[in-house]
């Protein structure tokens, strides 16, 4: 009996044992999972990088189109007050429809203008890698749109967020964690519904978010003007850009 006992505890301890040495393994290779992403895409990313005087660890940020499931990579080149439009990803999918995410559980892919801060890098997520766009931010909050946990990640599926290929997250996220391990602050996400032209705004005059597009449009022809990304601030439930 005595036998049983401690043949059945150390069965026990082995097990545990084993389990411990599986999740530590576990957790170092999805900690590395970012190291070597970086060292996979870097040549490849400074390669038509530096002719243009930027590299991986440059400023950037990103701009999204949803009708086109085009996510656009701007990056500021050294000695340049102005950025330039590096790269377009395909995105592989979002979620909803045309218009912003409104509450938790919408499973509706957001519009606005979001910030990714240090905090928001996931690189042991379940989606490859990912990063928190900061939704809802404060324009939201003033609205009481409610909703967590809005990513960019790949994996190819959304329930409200921006999912990547694989290859295609481990470009973006390397350039957005480098770029805030080299002292940018925090990365602008821009998520847009559509290119908003005149004609494209027209056409969704009757929309009910049709003022909050029309303020969104400014946005962007502000970038398109001054090649930098359009600050924004919440005023009287209408978005306003900031002049720089």
């Amino acid at each position: 009996m005595k036998k049983n006992v401690v043949l059945s505890l150390l069965g026990l301890v082995l097990l545990v044992s084993a389990v411990a040495v599986f999740n530590m393994a576990c957790a170092e290779k999805s900690s590395n999972r970012a190291d070597i992403a970086r060292k996979r895409v870097t040549p490849v990313l400074n390669s038509f990088l530096e002719p243009c005087g930027a590299r991986v660890g440059s400023p950037v940020f990103l701009r999204v189109v949803k009708e086109d499931s085009v996510l656009e990579l701007w990056v500021k080149p050294d000695k340049s007050e102005c950025y330039m439009l590096a790269k377009r990803y395909p995105i592989a999918a979002w979620s909803g429809k045309l218009g912003p995410k409104e509450k938790e559980g919408d499973r509706q892919t957001p519009e606005g203008f979001y910030e990714v801060e240090p905090s928001g890098l996931n690189p042991r997520s379940n989606y490859h890698l990912s990063f928190n766009i900061g939704y809802p931010n404060a324009y939201d909050r003033s609205l009481n749109r409610t909703g967590s946990f809005i990513m960019v990640h790949g994996r190819d599926v959304s329930i409200g967020c921006l999912a990547m290929t694989d290859s295609g997250i481990e470009e973006i996220y390397t350039m957005v964690e480098q770029a805030l391990v080299h002292g940018q602050k925090n990365v602008p996400v821009q998520i847009y519904p559509f290119v908003p032209t005149p004609a494209r705004l027209s056409e969704e005059k009757d929309s009910p978010h049709a003022a909050f597009w029309a303020d969104m449009a400014r946005a962007w022809d502000w970038t398109e003007r001054t090649r930098t990304p359009a600050r924004v601030k919440a005023v009287n439930g209408r978005l306003v850009v900031v002049e720089q």
